[in-house]
Protein backbone atom coordinates (compact mmCIF):
# COMPACT_ATOMS: atom_id res chain seq x y z
CA UNK A 1 0.00 0.00 0.00
CA UNK A 2 1.16 3.31 -0.71
CA UNK A 3 0.22 6.64 0.42
CA UNK A 4 -0.74 7.76 -2.87
CA UNK A 5 -3.32 5.09 -3.39
CA UNK A 6 -4.56 4.52 -0.08
CA UNK A 7 -5.37 6.66 3.49
CA UNK A 8 -5.46 5.28 6.71
CA UNK A 9 -8.15 6.88 9.28
CA UNK A 10 -6.99 6.39 13.30
CA UNK A 11 -9.08 6.51 16.28
CA UNK A 12 -7.71 5.07 19.48
CA UNK A 13 -6.44 1.84 18.77
CA UNK A 14 -8.54 1.32 15.82
CA UNK A 15 -7.63 2.11 12.18
CA UNK A 16 -9.32 2.05 8.55
CA UNK A 17 -7.50 1.82 5.31
CA UNK A 18 -9.46 3.34 2.56
CA UNK A 19 -8.93 2.80 -1.10
CA UNK A 20 -8.87 6.01 -2.17
CA UNK A 21 -9.97 4.93 -5.76
CA UNK A 22 -13.10 2.75 -4.37
CA UNK A 23 -13.80 5.73 -2.21
CA UNK A 24 -14.16 8.23 -5.15
CA UNK A 25 -15.96 5.17 -7.08
CA UNK A 26 -18.79 5.19 -4.59
CA UNK A 27 -18.69 9.20 -3.67
CA UNK A 28 -19.30 8.68 -7.60
CA UNK A 29 -22.25 5.85 -6.95
CA UNK A 30 -23.91 7.65 -4.53
CA UNK A 31 -24.39 10.53 -6.48
CA UNK A 32 -25.88 8.90 -9.44
CA UNK A 33 -28.34 7.41 -6.99
CA UNK A 34 -29.39 10.92 -6.10
CA UNK A 35 -29.85 11.82 -9.03
CA UNK A 36 -32.10 8.47 -10.60
CA UNK A 37 -33.84 8.71 -7.42
CA UNK A 38 -35.13 12.22 -8.41
CA UNK A 39 -35.89 11.56 -12.22
CA UNK A 40 -37.81 8.50 -10.47
CA UNK A 41 -39.79 10.46 -8.19
CA UNK A 42 -40.42 12.79 -10.81
CA UNK A 43 -41.81 9.81 -13.19
CA UNK A 44 -45.03 9.37 -13.93
CA UNK A 45 -48.69 10.33 -15.37
CA UNK A 46 -49.19 13.13 -12.68
CA UNK A 47 -45.97 15.57 -13.03
CA UNK A 48 -44.18 16.08 -10.15
CA UNK A 49 -41.16 18.80 -9.85
CA UNK A 50 -38.87 19.69 -6.90
CA UNK A 51 -40.88 22.33 -5.90
CA UNK A 52 -43.95 20.05 -5.14
CA UNK A 53 -41.09 17.24 -3.40
CA UNK A 54 -40.13 20.70 -1.59
CA UNK A 55 -43.92 21.72 -0.39
CA UNK A 56 -44.95 17.90 0.42
CA UNK A 57 -41.65 18.03 2.82
CA UNK A 58 -42.90 20.83 4.48
CA UNK A 59 -45.93 19.52 5.12
CA UNK A 60 -47.84 21.91 2.94
CA UNK A 61 -48.84 19.60 0.00
CA UNK A 62 -50.47 21.53 -3.43
CA UNK A 63 -52.97 18.45 -3.23
CA UNK A 64 -54.06 15.73 -1.89
CA UNK A 65 -53.60 13.79 -4.95
CA UNK A 66 -49.54 14.56 -5.29
CA UNK A 67 -49.42 13.95 -1.60
CA UNK A 68 -50.98 10.24 -2.08
CA UNK A 69 -48.84 10.05 -5.47
CA UNK A 70 -45.46 11.05 -3.78
CA UNK A 71 -45.65 8.79 -0.06
CA UNK A 72 -47.32 6.42 -0.94
CA UNK A 73 -46.88 5.37 -4.47
CA UNK A 74 -43.50 7.06 -5.64
CA UNK A 75 -41.10 6.94 -2.32
CA UNK A 76 -42.27 3.11 -1.19
CA UNK A 77 -41.58 2.02 -5.84
CA UNK A 78 -38.12 3.81 -4.67
CA UNK A 79 -37.17 2.66 -1.67
CA UNK A 80 -38.02 -0.78 -2.53
CA UNK A 81 -36.06 -0.40 -5.73
CA UNK A 82 -32.74 0.84 -4.08
CA UNK A 83 -33.28 -1.38 -0.93
CA UNK A 84 -33.78 -4.92 -2.88
CA UNK A 85 -30.59 -3.67 -5.44
CA UNK A 86 -28.43 -3.15 -2.36
CA UNK A 87 -29.10 -6.17 -0.34
CA UNK A 88 -28.61 -8.09 -3.90
CA UNK A 89 -25.57 -6.49 -4.36
CA UNK A 90 -24.52 -7.25 -0.81
CA UNK A 91 -25.69 -10.53 -0.74
CA UNK A 92 -23.22 -11.25 -3.91
CA UNK A 93 -20.51 -9.77 -2.67
CA UNK A 94 -20.66 -12.62 0.31
CA UNK A 95 -21.38 -15.16 -1.95
CA UNK A 96 -18.45 -14.50 -4.23
CA UNK A 97 -16.11 -14.43 -1.42
CA UNK A 98 -17.40 -17.69 0.15
CA UNK A 99 -17.25 -19.34 -3.04
CA UNK A 100 -14.21 -18.09 -4.87
CA UNK A 101 -16.05 -18.17 -7.93
CA UNK A 102 -17.69 -15.27 -9.63
CA UNK A 103 -21.17 -17.52 -10.38
CA UNK A 104 -21.53 -18.09 -6.61
CA UNK A 105 -24.42 -15.31 -6.22
CA UNK A 106 -27.87 -16.36 -4.68
CA UNK A 107 -29.71 -16.74 -7.74
CA UNK A 108 -27.37 -19.18 -9.31
CA UNK A 109 -26.90 -21.27 -6.20
CA UNK A 110 -30.60 -21.91 -5.68
CA UNK A 111 -31.41 -19.45 -2.41
CA UNK A 112 -33.50 -17.36 -4.62
CA UNK A 113 -35.05 -19.70 -6.60
CA UNK A 114 -35.68 -21.57 -2.73
CA UNK A 115 -37.20 -17.92 -1.96
CA UNK A 116 -39.66 -18.51 -5.26
CA UNK A 117 -40.48 -22.03 -3.91
CA UNK A 118 -41.54 -20.56 -0.86
CA UNK A 119 -43.73 -17.71 -2.23
CA UNK A 120 -45.35 -19.89 -4.75
CA UNK A 121 -46.45 -22.58 -1.91
CA UNK A 122 -48.12 -20.02 -0.42
CA UNK A 123 -49.65 -18.36 -3.27
CA UNK A 124 -50.62 -21.59 -5.48
CA UNK A 125 -51.48 -24.24 -2.48
CA UNK A 126 -53.05 -21.94 0.25
CA UNK A 127 -54.50 -19.06 -1.39
CA UNK A 128 -52.41 -16.50 0.07
CA UNK A 129 -51.45 -12.94 -0.57
CA UNK A 130 -49.78 -10.07 0.75
CA UNK A 131 -47.54 -9.81 3.34
CA UNK A 132 -47.62 -13.74 4.21
CA UNK A 133 -45.88 -13.88 1.06
CA UNK A 134 -42.95 -12.39 2.04
CA UNK A 135 -42.92 -14.66 5.20
CA UNK A 136 -43.69 -17.59 3.16
CA UNK A 137 -40.24 -16.41 0.73
CA UNK A 138 -38.27 -16.01 4.06
CA UNK A 139 -38.80 -19.46 4.81
CA UNK A 140 -38.10 -20.73 1.74
CA UNK A 141 -34.73 -19.43 1.42
CA UNK A 142 -33.70 -20.38 4.71
CA UNK A 143 -34.80 -24.23 3.74
CA UNK A 144 -32.75 -23.92 0.68
CA UNK A 145 -29.93 -22.24 2.39
CA UNK A 146 -29.93 -25.34 5.28
CA UNK A 147 -30.25 -28.04 2.83
CA UNK A 148 -27.02 -26.34 0.26
CA UNK A 149 -24.92 -25.84 3.72
CA UNK A 150 -25.29 -29.39 4.90
CA UNK A 151 -25.07 -31.60 1.91
CA UNK A 152 -22.35 -29.04 1.12
CA UNK A 153 -20.50 -30.23 4.41
CA UNK A 154 -17.49 -32.75 4.49
CA UNK A 155 -16.03 -33.77 7.54
CA UNK A 156 -17.54 -30.98 9.38
CA UNK A 157 -16.47 -28.44 6.54
CA UNK A 158 -17.86 -26.52 3.49
CA UNK A 159 -15.73 -26.55 0.32
CA UNK A 160 -16.28 -23.50 -1.96
CA UNK A 161 -16.53 -26.58 -4.98
CA UNK A 162 -19.27 -28.26 -2.98
CA UNK A 163 -20.92 -25.07 -1.97
CA UNK A 164 -21.36 -24.19 -5.44
CA UNK A 165 -22.25 -27.58 -7.54
CA UNK A 166 -24.89 -28.38 -4.50
CA UNK A 167 -26.13 -25.38 -5.20
CA UNK A 168 -26.58 -25.52 -8.63
CA UNK A 169 -28.52 -28.92 -7.94
CA UNK A 170 -30.93 -28.23 -5.22
CA UNK A 171 -31.50 -24.92 -7.13
CA UNK A 172 -32.41 -27.25 -10.44
CA UNK A 173 -34.57 -29.38 -8.18
CA UNK A 174 -36.66 -26.00 -6.95
CA UNK A 175 -37.05 -25.18 -10.21
CA UNK A 176 -38.61 -28.06 -11.37
CA UNK A 177 -41.21 -28.04 -8.12
CA UNK A 178 -42.02 -24.44 -9.14
CA UNK A 179 -42.99 -25.65 -12.59
CA UNK A 180 -44.94 -27.84 -11.26
CA UNK A 181 -46.88 -26.09 -8.40
CA UNK A 182 -47.50 -23.98 -11.67
CA UNK A 183 -49.11 -26.52 -14.05
CA UNK A 184 -50.66 -28.15 -11.09
CA UNK A 185 -51.93 -25.18 -9.67
CA UNK A 186 -55.25 -23.52 -9.95
CA UNK A 187 -55.55 -21.32 -12.83
CA UNK A 188 -55.98 -17.99 -11.46
CA UNK A 189 -53.27 -18.78 -8.70
CA UNK A 190 -51.04 -19.83 -11.54
CA UNK A 191 -51.39 -16.41 -12.92
CA UNK A 192 -51.11 -14.71 -10.01
CA UNK A 193 -47.72 -16.43 -8.80
CA UNK A 194 -46.68 -16.12 -12.76
CA UNK A 195 -46.65 -12.36 -12.03
CA UNK A 196 -44.84 -12.48 -9.17
CA UNK A 197 -42.18 -14.10 -10.65
CA UNK A 198 -41.63 -11.86 -13.06
CA UNK A 199 -39.97 -9.76 -10.70
CA UNK A 200 -41.51 -5.85 -9.96
CA UNK A 201 -41.51 -3.10 -8.30
CA UNK A 202 -45.15 -2.10 -8.90
CA UNK A 203 -47.56 -1.60 -6.15
CA UNK A 204 -45.08 -1.89 -3.50
CA UNK A 205 -46.04 0.06 -0.52
CA UNK A 206 -44.66 0.43 2.91
CA UNK A 207 -45.33 -2.69 4.38
CA UNK A 208 -42.62 -3.80 1.45
CA UNK A 209 -40.17 -1.12 2.46
CA UNK A 210 -40.06 -1.78 6.02
CA UNK A 211 -39.10 -5.16 6.71
CA UNK A 212 -36.18 -5.37 4.07
CA UNK A 213 -34.72 -1.75 5.06
CA UNK A 214 -34.48 -3.11 8.44
CA UNK A 215 -32.70 -6.14 7.78
CA UNK A 216 -30.04 -3.84 5.56
CA UNK A 217 -29.56 -1.79 8.67
CA UNK A 218 -29.22 -4.80 11.37
CA UNK A 219 -27.33 -7.26 9.27
CA UNK A 220 -24.73 -4.44 7.39
CA UNK A 221 -22.54 -3.54 10.36
CA UNK A 222 -21.76 -7.54 11.01
CA UNK A 223 -21.22 -8.50 7.46
CA UNK A 224 -18.84 -5.42 7.19
CA UNK A 225 -16.66 -6.29 9.75
CA UNK A 226 -17.12 -10.07 8.72
CA UNK A 227 -15.61 -9.41 5.01
CA UNK A 228 -12.08 -9.11 6.25
CA UNK A 229 -11.98 -12.41 7.59
CA UNK A 230 -13.51 -13.74 4.36
CA UNK A 231 -10.62 -12.20 2.78
CA UNK A 232 -8.33 -13.96 4.75
CA UNK A 233 -10.10 -17.22 3.92
CA UNK A 234 -9.85 -16.28 -0.02
CA UNK A 235 -5.90 -17.59 0.56
CA UNK A 236 -7.45 -20.84 1.65
CA UNK A 237 -8.49 -22.44 5.13
CA UNK A 238 -5.64 -24.01 5.90
CA UNK A 239 -3.76 -20.48 6.05
CA UNK A 240 -6.78 -18.29 7.26
CA UNK A 241 -7.42 -21.12 10.81
CA UNK A 242 -3.28 -20.12 11.86
CA UNK A 243 -4.20 -16.48 11.55
CA UNK A 244 -7.13 -16.72 14.18
CA UNK A 245 -10.01 -16.75 12.04
CA UNK A 246 -12.73 -18.98 12.73
CA UNK A 247 -13.34 -20.30 9.36
CA UNK A 248 -16.50 -22.32 9.31
CA UNK A 249 -18.15 -20.12 11.91
CA UNK A 250 -17.41 -16.84 10.09
CA UNK A 251 -18.67 -18.89 6.82
CA UNK A 252 -21.50 -19.72 8.50
CA UNK A 253 -22.91 -16.88 9.33
CA UNK A 254 -21.69 -14.98 6.70
CA UNK A 255 -23.85 -17.00 4.64
CA UNK A 256 -26.59 -16.60 6.60
CA UNK A 257 -26.40 -12.73 6.55
CA UNK A 258 -26.49 -13.02 3.19
CA UNK A 259 -29.03 -15.49 2.60
CA UNK A 260 -31.38 -13.31 4.80
CA UNK A 261 -30.66 -10.22 2.54
CA UNK A 262 -31.36 -12.40 -0.27
CA UNK A 263 -34.63 -13.74 0.70
CA UNK A 264 -35.60 -10.03 2.00
CA UNK A 265 -35.11 -8.68 -1.29
CA UNK A 266 -36.67 -11.27 -3.24
CA UNK A 267 -39.60 -11.39 -1.04
CA UNK A 268 -40.00 -7.48 -1.71
CA UNK A 269 -39.71 -7.81 -5.42
CA UNK A 270 -40.03 -11.14 -6.73
CA UNK A 271 -37.05 -13.44 -8.43
CA UNK A 272 -34.47 -10.20 -9.39
CA UNK A 273 -31.62 -11.99 -12.02
CA UNK A 274 -28.04 -10.67 -13.05
CA UNK A 275 -28.09 -8.14 -9.83
CA UNK A 276 -26.29 -10.45 -7.30
CA UNK A 277 -23.89 -11.81 -9.81
CA UNK A 278 -22.66 -8.42 -11.93
CA UNK A 279 -22.76 -5.95 -8.97
CA UNK A 280 -19.71 -7.40 -6.87
CA UNK A 281 -17.65 -7.83 -10.09
CA UNK A 282 -18.49 -4.51 -11.56
CA UNK A 283 -17.41 -3.25 -7.64
CA UNK A 284 -14.27 -4.97 -7.94
CA UNK A 285 -13.06 -4.29 -11.34
CA UNK A 286 -13.80 -0.53 -11.41
CA UNK A 287 -12.51 -0.15 -7.90
CA UNK A 288 -9.39 -2.43 -9.25
CA UNK A 289 -9.90 -3.92 -5.90
CA UNK A 290 -8.34 -7.91 -4.85
CA UNK A 291 -11.18 -8.53 -2.46
CA UNK A 292 -14.82 -8.40 -2.55
CA UNK A 293 -15.46 -4.80 -1.59
CA UNK A 294 -18.67 -4.82 0.22
CA UNK A 295 -19.77 -0.80 -0.14
CA UNK A 296 -19.18 -0.70 -3.79
CA UNK A 297 -21.07 -4.15 -4.74
CA UNK A 298 -24.25 -2.56 -2.48
CA UNK A 299 -24.58 0.51 -4.26
CA UNK A 300 -23.85 -0.88 -7.76
CA UNK A 301 -26.57 -3.36 -6.77
CA UNK A 302 -28.60 -0.09 -6.37
CA UNK A 303 -27.52 1.49 -8.96
CA UNK A 304 -28.33 -1.44 -11.37
CA UNK A 305 -31.35 -1.76 -9.83
CA UNK A 306 -32.24 2.15 -9.86
CA UNK A 307 -31.43 1.84 -13.71
CA UNK A 308 -33.40 -1.44 -14.80
CA UNK A 309 -36.42 0.36 -13.35
CA UNK A 310 -36.53 3.70 -14.93
CA UNK A 311 -36.07 1.75 -18.21
CA UNK A 312 -39.20 -0.37 -17.72
CA UNK A 313 -40.84 2.79 -17.44
CA UNK A 314 -39.28 5.34 -20.27
CA UNK A 315 -39.58 2.10 -22.45
CA UNK A 316 -41.27 3.22 -25.63
CA UNK A 317 -45.19 2.63 -27.02
CA UNK A 318 -46.42 2.23 -23.45
CA UNK A 319 -44.56 -1.43 -22.77
CA UNK A 320 -45.04 -2.94 -19.59
CA UNK A 321 -41.57 -4.36 -18.87
CA UNK A 322 -41.29 -6.51 -15.52
CA UNK A 323 -38.33 -5.37 -13.89
CA UNK A 324 -36.85 -9.06 -13.31
CA UNK A 325 -37.18 -9.98 -16.68
CA UNK A 326 -35.25 -6.47 -18.18
CA UNK A 327 -32.28 -7.79 -15.60
CA UNK A 328 -32.62 -11.12 -16.86
CA UNK A 329 -31.47 -9.84 -20.82
CA UNK A 330 -28.89 -8.05 -19.51
CA UNK A 331 -27.35 -10.35 -17.07
CA UNK A 332 -27.57 -12.84 -20.31
CA UNK A 333 -25.75 -10.31 -22.15
CA UNK A 334 -23.39 -9.78 -19.72
CA UNK A 335 -22.49 -13.57 -19.72
CA UNK A 336 -21.89 -13.74 -22.69
CA UNK A 337 -19.49 -10.77 -22.57
CA UNK A 338 -18.00 -11.98 -19.87
CA UNK A 339 -17.27 -15.80 -21.46
CA UNK A 340 -16.15 -14.18 -24.65
CA UNK A 341 -13.57 -11.95 -23.03
CA UNK A 342 -12.36 -15.21 -20.97
CA UNK A 343 -12.06 -17.12 -24.15
CA UNK A 344 -9.86 -14.37 -26.10
CA UNK A 345 -7.62 -14.35 -22.53
CA UNK A 346 -7.30 -17.77 -23.38
CA UNK A 347 -6.26 -17.60 -26.76
CA UNK A 348 -4.42 -14.80 -26.28
CA UNK A 349 -5.91 -12.18 -28.46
Amino acid sequence: MTATTHMTLRWKKWSLVIARRALWLNVILLGLLFLGSYVALTLGRLPIGPSEMWEVARGTPPSRAIEHVLINIRIPRLLVTIGAGAALGASGAVFQAISRNPLGSPDIIGFTTGAATGALTWIIVFGGSGANVVLAAMIGALIAGGAVYFLARKHGKVSAYRLVLTGIGVGAILQAINALLLVKGDLDLAISANLWLAGSVDGRDWGHVWPLWAGLIVLFGPMLLGMRPLAMMEMGDDLAGPLGVAVEQTRRWMLLAALLLAALATSATGPIAFVALAAPQLARKLGRSGTQPLVGATLVGACLMLAADLLTRVAPFAITLPIGQVTGIIGGLYLIWLLAGYQRQRAGL
